[in-house]
């Protein structure tokens, strides 16, 4: 009997402006705390907190993990499919 599947994760895609962010960490424990953080995100894309904004735009979130040090900006897609990370800090 096959074993049931977990949860979907979301696909994980980074804008240009994280994605250069991304090459400029070096440090292998950024790398792992940054990872942690997206694989929370992937699972459970509503984690972060709604940012205040217009509805013009696409509505930003922003989740921070406070052990790892992490906090990243992003938005998700329609079905929730997607998350597109915009901005990273580590």
């Amino acid at each position: 009997m096959a074993k049931p599947h977990g949860p979907r994760r979301a696909r994980i895609t980074f804008s240009d402006s994280a994605a250069k962010q991304l090459e400029n960490i070096t440090s292998e424990a950024d790398i792992h705390a940054l990872d942690r953080a997206l694989v929370v995100i992937s699972v459970d894309p509503d984690v972060g907190e709604p940012i205040p904004g217009s509805a013009a735009g696409p509505r930003l979130r922003q989740y921070t993990d406070d052990v790892e040090r992490v906090r990243t900006l992003y938005w998700i897609s329609v079905l929730q499919t997607v998350v597109v990370v915009a901005y990273l800090e580590v």
